[in-house]
């Protein structure tokens, strides 16, 4: 049994990782969440607390996450300001917590010799063109477009200095689009669900030829999980479930599965500097520590995921009509 120290572990892919550590583990959690409107405590409810414990406190504290590193056999770093409209309206918060947190996470990693995965995205190496065969690799060179993944890729070229330069147990993964239950209303998928049990048109950002490669949040944990137990210190490897969808395609299904029909939704003005096409090759990460993914069925997932939203508005109430106040106010 370990003691794993999570940030970020009361956001979407966090939550869901320490959901999945508790299932699929004997190890006990220390969660480290700042609470921002990101985060959410009832997306812990139910664990047992007796292995799932929440701090709430900033990663940049250096003093508060040095006194959590003492206590840990291993971090997992999921805290991060994570979303690209956001962050194009104020970048600020995206430098505190992604360049500024995980440099104090990694000094206290280096000072207590503690083993670290740092959690990335996609989106550091930019974006392929809609035609373009080929797929991101971990020797993609790094090409980000928004103050969000220019801030991710500072992270994950913080992460390489201090394997290198101090000797820190470090890895990095860079995963593709995330969906599944505890995700914010604002993302693309639950937001389109929610629209659609509130009897909202969806919405979808100019033609809707954009991809993205989805994969189950939980796809996303069991892969961490791996890495951290098999992977070799400084390497990074990519996560992938082979999941490329343009979000026309998606927006039609979610209205196909709820019974509707798939072209009740208007189309709103494309948002700035929007990445056309996102596209994972895991295929280290499959060969080399032998992990494949569970949902190979986008739209079996994507349905589990309907229902989960369905099952659980209280969950995501609270935060939707403000969702959908700001989006209006800029015509999405």
């Amino acid at each position: 049994m370990a003691h794993l120290l999570v940030t970020g572990g009361a956001g979407f892919i966090g939550s869901n990782f320490v959901h999945h550590v508790v299932a699929h583990t004997d190890h006990t959690v220390t969660v480290l969440d700042k609470l921002t409107y990101a985060g959410n405590e009832a997306s812990l409810a139910g664990l047992p607390e007796d292995r799932v414990d929440l701090v709430v406190g900033d990663i940049a504290d250096a003093e508060l996450v040095d006194g959590l590193f003492e206590k840990a056999d291993a971090v997992v770093h999921y805290a991060a300001e994570s979303h690209n409209d956001n962050s194009l309206h104020d970048p600020r918060p995206f430098l505190d917590t992604n360049i500024i947190g995980t440099y104090t996470l990694l000094e206290a990693a280096r000072r207590h010799d503690t083993r670290l995965h740092h959690i990335s995205t996609d989106e550091v190496y930019g974006d392929l063109e809609l035609d373009d065969p080929a797929r991101f690799t971990e020797h993609t060179p790094y090409n980000p477009s928004s103050p969000y993944s220019s801030t991710k890729a500072g992270s994950d070229l913080l992460v390489r200095a201090w394997v290198r330069s101090f000797g820190v147990r470090a890895t990095i993964s860079n995963c593709s689009n995330n969906y599944g239950p505890y995700q914010h209303v604002e993302k693309f998928i639950p937001r389109q669900i929610t629209n659609v049990l509130r009897g909202i048109r969806p919405k979808l950002y100019g033609k809707g030829e954009n991809v993205r490669d989805w994969i189950h949040a939980d796809d996303h944990s069991s892969a961490v999980l791996t890495i951290l137990d098999k992977g070799e210190i400084g390497e990074t490897y990519l996560i992938g479930a082979d999941g490329e969808k343009d979000n026309k395609t998606v927006v039609e299904l979610i209205l196909q599965l709820m019974g509707h029909s798939p072209d009740a939704y208007d189309h709103v003005t494309d948002r700035a500097g929007h990445d056309l096409r996102y596209a994972i090759d895991s295929t280290k990460l499959r060969t080399e520590l032998g992990w494949s993914p569970t949902y190979r069925d986008f739209e079996a997932g994507l349905a589990a995921t309907i229902d989960w939203y369905r099952a659980n508005e209280a969950w995501w109430a609270p935060a939707k009509d403000g969702v959908e106040a700001f989006y209006a106010s800029k015509g999405q």
